[in-house]
C-alpha cells in the first residue's frame, strides 16, 4: 500500500481550490458533494487544498504557498506534486467506496468503478443506514463485540440473511433480528497455496482470508499473502493447524 486511505469529513469546512476550467469544476462539484466550502486562496482555518492549473510551474508555486500554510495539497494531474490523491468514488451514501492507484491511472479507477458500480445494488446505503439504526438491538441481541462480528459476517456473507448484493437486504434487517440466527460455531479451514505469489490465490481462498478471525501459519508465508487477510485477524506463528481451534474462523495456510 503506497497511500494511507481516509475517508475525510468536509462538512463545513474551507477548501482552497485554485485554479479555473474543466478540471476546477470537476473537484468543486465534488467538494460541494462532501459538504466543504470553496474559497480561492488560502485562508485562516482552511482544510485542504486544490491546484487545477494548466501550466506546470504555476501550479508548483500554488502548491508550495499553500503547502507553507499547513495544507495537504493536490494538485491535479500532477501526482508528483500531490500530498494526496482523489479516487473514483462509488456513492451509495451513507456507503462509499474509493478506489485509487496513488495516481498512476486516473482511467483504471474509473473502469474498476464502473465494474463496481455495476455490482452494487442502488439501496445499498439503506443496509448500512439500517444496520447503523439496528446497533442498540443488535448489542442487545449479541452482548460481545465477537459475537455481534460473527453474527453480522455470517448475515452478510454470499446468501446470508443481509447479504449486500441482495436488492432488499435492507428491508430484512428487522426479521434478522427476530429470527434464530445462529453464530457460527468455531472452524477451522485450510488454504492450501499454490505459490507464495498472492495474485495466485483462488477466489474461495481470498473471500476466506477476507472472513477468518484468526490466521495459523509458518514463518515461511510471505507478508504479501498475510495482508490478503482481514488487519484485525490475529495472526499466530504455528508448525501446524490448531488441535481446539478458538471461536470464528480459523485459517491454516499450508505452504506449496
Amino acid at each position: 500500500m503506497e497511500q494511507l486511505p481516509i475517508f475525510l469529513n468536509l462538512s463545513g469546512r474551507t477548501v482552497v481550490l485554485v485554479g479555473d476550467g474543466e478540471a476546477a469544476d470537476a473537484k468543486a462539484r465534488l467538494i460541494v458533494r462532501a459538504g466543504g466550502r470553496i474559497v480561492p486562496a488560502w485562508e485562516d482555518g482552511a482544510t485542504i487544498a486544490f491546484v487545477a492549473l494548466d501550466d506546470e510551474d504555476e501550479a508548483r508555486a500554488a502548491a508550495q504557498a499553500l503547502r507553507a500554510c499547513g495544507l495537504l495539497v493536490n494538485v491535479v494531474d500532477r501526482p508528483a506534486l500531490c500530498d494526496f490523491t482523489t479516487p473514483a468514488i462509488v456513492d451509495r451514501a451513507p456507503m462509499t467506496i474509493a478506489i485509487g492507484t496513488g495516481g498512476a491511472s486516473a482511467g483504471l479507477a474509473k473502469a474498476v468503478r464502473q465494474r463496481v458500480e455495476a455490482l452494487l445494488p442502488a439501496r445499498l446505503g439503506a443496509l448500512a443506514a439500517a444496520l447503523h439504526a439496528a446497533r442498540a438491538a443488535m448489542k442487545t441481541r449479541w452482548p460481545t463485540a465477537d459475537d455481534r462480528r460473527r453474527a453480522i459476517d455470517a448475515a452478510l456473507a454470499s446468501g446470508g440473511a443481509l447479504d449486500p448484493l441482495d436488492p432488499d437486504a435492507a428491508d430484512k434487517v428487522e426479521s434478522w433480528l427476530a429470527s434464530d440466527a445462529l453464530i457460527q460455531p468455531s472452524r477451522l479451514e485450510t488454504i492450501h497455496l499454490a505459490s507464495i505469489d498472492p495474485d495466485n490465490l483462488t477466489l474461495r481462498a481470498a473471500r476466506l482470508l477476507g472472513e477468518a478471525d484468526h490466521i495459523f501459519h509458518s514463518t515461511n508465508i510471505p507478508a504479501t499473502i498475510l495482508d490478503r487477510a482481514r488487519a484485525d485477524a490475529v495472526r499466530h506463528i504455528a508448525d501446524a493447524p490448531p488441535a481446539d481451534p478458538p471461536p470464528g474462523l480459523s485459517i491454516w495456510l499450508s505452504q506449496p
